[in-house]
């Protein structure tokens, strides 16, 4: 999960994607490599007296030490982990990595993947260490944005280093796509974005984009899965999130569980409209 601009929801989609999995029964492990740490929070985890991700970007081997139950699972039936982030992860970002701290991740990873059916990694906003680390240990890539200029322009800057790094560092690594967060329903300035980078980036540009709403505003700072939130909207963005984890399924030949039945996608890029019930910010 990458993205090159801040706010623009990236963590927010590595949660609904990370609630996908888990509703599925997927075996998901979520590595919180970026120093402001929200998706621990998000995962419900007490970090007190816990390793984290600086404690294993500098020694590998403490990977288990680092690793802990997310408070998820007290809900109902599943399994999912977390890395816990730490803000200490900023010390290990620096702009010029050696090729062995670019690997770190990877070699921590390793000896655990078996483990696990899924792992999503979020990453800083940055193209310093921390993300090519988190890129290097990745099958994919997905760009998270929003329909602004800026936005558009960081999209094309991750898409190059993505294959900057899979031509110097990773050839396994490729980018998924780029999803559009943060829609606003009737704004015409996120209706020209939407098209303009269908335009520039074609079929990377991935269905559903995702609204600005807020019961998963509301699931987030409850620390509770957007599945398990009991709202029309809420189960209708979950039906996006289950999308999304079908797509990236598909992109590495995975068979999983397919989506609950009462959990449907919504909007497309072509098809940007208010839902009943349901405020859209």
């Amino acid at each position: 999960m990458s993205s090159l601009k801040g706010g623009v929801g990236k963590t927010t989609i590595a949660l609904g994607l990370a609630s996908a999995a888990f509703s599925r029964g997927l075996s998901t492990l979520v590595i919180d490599l970026d120093p402001q740490s929200d998706i621990s929070t998000g995962l419900d985890v007490d970090p007190s007296g816990q390793a984290n991700i600086a404690d294993v970007l500098a020694n590998p081997a403490r990977m288990r030490d680092a690793i802990v139950k997310s408070g998820w699972n007290k809900h109902h039936a599943g399994h999912i982990d977390l890395l816990l982030g730490s803000p200490s992860a900023i010390n290990h970002d620096g702009p010029h990595p050696s090729m062995r701290d670019i690997w770190r991740l990877e070699d921590a990873i390793a000896p655990l993947e078996k483990e696990y059916d899924f792992v999503i990694i979020d990453c800083p906003p940055s193209l310093n260490a921390l993300t090519r680390t988190g890129w290097a240990a990745s099958d994919r890539t997905l760009i998270v944005t929003e329909p602004s200029l800026f936005s558009v322009a960081a999209a094309d800057r991750a898409l190059r280093a993505i294959d900057e790094v899979r031509a110097g560092i990773s050839s396994r690594l490729a980018p998924l796509g780029i999803v559009i967060n943060r829609t606003r329903s009737k704004s015409p300035e996120h209706k020209y974005r939407i098209r303009e980078m269908r335009e520039m980036f074609g079929a990377m540009v991935l269905d559903p984009v995702f609204m600005e709403r807020s019961s998963v505003q509301q699931s987030t700072g409850s620390a509770k899965p957007i599945h398990m939130w009991p709202t029309d909207g809420a189960r209708q963005a979950a039906g996006s999130y289950d999308t999304l984890l079908d797509i990236a399924a598909k992109s590495m030949n995975m068979n999983i569980p397919a989506a609950p039945q009462n959990s449907t996608p919504l909007f497309n890029t072509d098809d940007i409209l208010d839902e009943t019930g349901e405020t859209i910010l």
